[in-house]
């Protein structure tokens, strides 16, 4: 789980991937579908936390640096700021007030998987900022990349939250070279990269002692129950969280506390969990300067510029067109 997230699938393709990802070995879902109207919810207490730490170091890095960023962002006229799950987009807002107060001509485009998230950034945004353009667009990572494309004004993309840490190495790099395609010489890539760190900071950012964040990863199996008719019993199934401090990745697991079956029945489906059988739902992963300098590489692109917080060891970087 990062900071912000991205929007709402048909139901086929839930279906689809609930199928898949249940009689695999080992079996998996995926965090996309821990949001709705309940697993948004979730996520914004979550990110009040005290123990995650994303939200306050990009908040810190974008109030502190908003003048000089605004000017990196204006220096070719006018612009799409093109925010890939953009969520509740409390920290955007900064930037979004520092360019409405300097009368900049530019077009607010956020983009996410949840309907509720955009409706409810939209409105806010109305009621906060009605001088700022707001084009929302529902749609997945990979949607929303057709979305980028068929945009002919000079873009800035936003990717904050470390929200690429949801992606393995290789899967970043896949899709920072399609974002890159679709780049512009001009064109401006920020992005944010959650720092390696001491393992503790992270595996309480992950597993707070209140339980929020078990209650956000078991959303999927309630999800399911709603949506595909099915009788998982949310309390038999245990959130755990690992890190791994070599490689910088850390995982969440639901894990079955017995030997069970569940029936998903708009699947006409029976999925046997053996005690202490895994659900792997998410990666979160953690970098250092070494692994994003390879990452821009790979990709296709160039760093021009990074923003940091000290505090709690996370950037924001500025990329272009290698």
């Amino acid at each position: 789980m990062q900071d912000t997230k991205t929007t709402l699938t048909n139901t086929s393709e839930f279906e689809k991937e609930v199928s898949q990802g249940l009689t695999n070995n080992p079996k998996h879902l995926s965090s996309m579908y821990f949001y709705d109207k309940k697993g948004d919810k979730l996520f914004q207490d979550i990110m009040a936390m005290p123990t995650y730490y994303l939200t306050d170091s990009e908040y810190e890095i974008l109030e502190s640096n908003k003048e000089e960023i605004s000017n990196l962002f204006t220096g070719f006229g006018s612009f799409d700021l093109i925010e890939l799950g953009a969520g509740d987009g409390k920290k955007t807002k900064i930037l979004l007030k520092e360019f409405s107060d300097k009368k900049i001509d530019f077009t607010y485009v956020p983009i996410d998987i949840s309907d509720n998230a955009l409706n409810q950034l939209q409105n806010s945004i109305e009621k906060e900022l009605p001088e700022v353009q707001v084009q929302p667009f529902q749609g997945t990572y990979f949607e929303a990349l057709k979305e980028i494309n068929n945009r002919e004004n000079r873009k800035i993309i936003l990717f904050l939250g470390s929200n690429i840490g949801n992606l393995e190495h290789e899967q970043a790099v896949v899709f920072m070279n399609k974002i890159q395609k679709l780049m512009q010489p001009e064109d401006l890539l920020f992005m944010g990269f959650d720092q390696k760190k001491n393992p503790q900071t992270i595996l309480d950012a992950y597993n707070d002692k209140e339980g929020v964040t078990a209650a956000f990863n078991k959303n999927v199996l309630a999800r399911i129950n709603t949506e595909l008719n099915a009788n998982f019993d949310l309390e038999q199934f245990l959130h755990w969280e690992v890190y791994d401090p070599e490689t910088g990745t850390a995982k969440s697991y639901l894990v079955s506390k017995i030997e069970q079956t569940v029936q998903i029945e708009n699947l006409d489906l029976t999925v046997h969990f053996k005690q202490w059988e895994t659900i792997h739902t998410e990666i979160s992963q953690k970098y250092d300067d070494e692994i994003i300098t390879w990452l821009a590489k790979e990709s296709g692109l160039k760093m021009t510029t990074s923003y940091e917080s000290t505090a709690y060891g996370y950037k924001n970087c500025v990329f272009k067109k290698a």
